[in-house]
């Protein structure tokens, strides 16, 4: 009886290991296709957006109307939108290295798929693309030069034919100050720009050299993929409230140049006072405290030879209907001496000073900081 017994809880304890064995199965399986599945959709979506992405690279490059509209479904309003607004940067894209005597020479993106999912029979997906642009000037071919510029893009693509397109897209556009400008005056501009020399920038302070690394190693989606794409998280990021531009030229001078704080130019808590955040209030405490000088001011036209004078660690302030509105920080010079910036807001790694901001109603504070 008692052998019985014993028997039958061997049995019932078996016959419990066997379903439990057999749950864990099921389950582990259940989880590695939705693993796959999930794996699967995002590395689909990523190759995807990547090869639009690229091939919207090329149109810019080679101004290719054609090429640049099947990349996007114009026959719904999203999309038709999208398409126009990024016919508009080609062609300021064309205007601009017009007036600049340059050939862009290679157009190519770092992209990073931040989220996705399915949306109807496509994707809908986040991206950050950081996008550097090679160029040469016309008179010289054999010195390249380079910039980046960084965006956060809210996309969707969609199956159309035989391929895929973009049916919505939205970014904050590093140009859209620009992109309802028909013409720019190049007269007599080319010929102050070719003229430009090299600069030698080996005995810059020591304070200026630690202000550039910092705007370097913190300028966000522009930054070279060394750099992790990203702003120094021990501050707040202020761009949902109306812009980071002017948080970001004060961490440069604070963090990287040893400038002391005070009672008007703070940042403590979380939170950064107007001087320190706001960029019409952060140009005038600099000029008015005795931090900083001004060099010139003025429209391009008239602040063009005024801005050789310019060295890395100062900054420009952009004007617009008696407002300064943005902060740029200077960083370097390229192959003619023109002077290169950084900045937040849209972010950009040694650009052009003027890329984006050719509007004749325009202008330029630019400013010698006293390191």
């Amino acid at each position: 009886m008692v052998i019985f017994i014993e028997l039958k809880k061997v049995k019932i304890f078996l016959l419990f290991m066997v379903l439990l064995i057999a749950l864990s199965i099921v389950v582990y399986k259940w989880n590695l296709s939705e693993t796959t599945s999930s794996t699967y959709i995002d590395d689909e979506a990523a190759v995807k957006v990547n090869r639009i992405i690229n091939l919207r690279n090329s149109a810019l490059l080679e101004q290719d109307i054609e090429l640049l509209e099947s990349l996007y479904d114009i026959d719904i309003r999203s999309g038709l939108w999208a398409y126009e607004q990024e016919l508009k940067r080609m062609t300021y894209l064309r205007q601009w290295a017009n007036k600049q005597a340059i050939k862009f020479i290679a157009i190519n993106s770092d992209i990073v798929v931040r989220s996705t999912k399915d949306k109807n029979e496509g994707f809908a997906l986040n991206l950050l693309v950081s996008t550097e642009y090679q160029y040469i000037y016309e008179d010289d071919l054999y010195n390249h030069n380079s910039f980046r510029i960084g965006s956060y893009h809210s996309l969707d693509i969609m199956p159309k034919d035989d391929g895929w397109v973009i049916s919505r897209e939205w970014y904050k556009d590093p140009f859209a100050d620009s992109l309802d400008l028909e013409s720019i005056e190049s007269h007599g501009i080319k010929q102050i720009i070719l003229s430009g020399q090299p600069v030698d920038l080996s005995n810059l302070s020591e304070r200026r050299l630690k202000a550039v690394a910092y705007a370097d190693q913190y300028c966000g989606a522009a930054s070279p993929p060394e750099y992790g794409f990203q702003y120094n998280p021990d501050y707040r990021d202020y761009n949902p409230e109306g812009g980071n531009c002017a948080n970001f030229a004060s961490q440069m001078l604070y963090e990287g140049a040893g400038f002391k704080k005070n009672r008007t130019w703070n940042y403590e808590r979380g939170a950064g006072s107007k001087v320190w955040l706001n960029a019409n209030a952060f140009n005038n405490y600099m000029l008015n405290s005795g931090r900083a000088s001004q060099i010139a001011h003025g429209n391009y036209e008239n602040t063009l030879k005024a801005s050789y004078e310019l060295l890395p660690g100062d900054y420009i302030a952009y004007e617009v209907k008696g407002k300064v509105t943005h902060i740029s920080i200077v960083t370097g010079m390229d192959s003619k001496g023109y002077a290169l910036v950084n900045s937040h807001n849209a972010d950009r790694y040694r650009t052009p000073w003027d890329l984006g901001w050719s509007n004749k109603n325009i202008k330029f504070w630019l400013v010698r900081v006293h390191y």
